[in-house]
């Protein structure tokens, strides 16, 4: 048994125009939605033992909000075919994975088809299609070995949306 923990980032801020796409950081509202959803993927056990992160600013300041609240959090491993990646992309960085929880953190609007593609039935939350900034799904896959993943396969435990969490 495998699970993924996949984690669009959290709302990043757009102060600054001249500022690339890649480099641009959180908002105060993207610092405090990682920050919870770290307490509720701690709350509910989802602990990833591996991360697999883009490599832009937003995504890796996610995970720095994500980690405090994770017991024993995993090290960063920045991948940079993850930024704005495809879900073919996706899946083929999955299929490299080593850990039995893995949280994958990227972009719309790839995350948000490679959410709906790698599980076998939607949750039936109406965020799920558009996976708005720090959504969260939490999918159990059958499988052995990530090698072995592929689309359709996974069953979902959990989905959320930072603003569905009550502090």
């Amino acid at each position: 048994m495998k699970r993924l923990i996949l984690t669009r980032h959290a709302k990043s801020s757009w102060d600054d125009p001249l500022t690339p796409d890649h480099d641009r950081p959180l908002n105060e509202r993207g610092k405090a939605a990682a920050a919870d959803l770290g307490q509720w993927l701690a709350s509910r056990g989802y602990v990833p033992d591996q991360v697999l992160c883009s490599d832009a600013v937003r995504t890796r300041k996610t995970f720095s909000g994500i980690a405090p609240a994770l017991p024993g959090a995993p090290e960063l491993e920045l991948k940079p075919a993850l930024y704005h990646a495809g879900p073919d992309v996706m899946l083929a960085v999955l299929r490299h994975a080593t850990g039995d929880v893995v949280m994958m953190i990227g972009h719309n609007p790839g995350i948000a088809e490679f959410a709906s593609r790698i599980v076998a039935q939607s949750p039936r939350n109406p965020e799920f299609s558009r996976y708005p900034t720090g959504a969260t799904l939490v999918a159990d896959f059958a499988i052995e070995d990530w090698k072995d993943i592929g689309f359709g396969m996974g069953t979902v435990d959990d989905f959320i949306v930072p603003r569905e969490i009550v502090a």
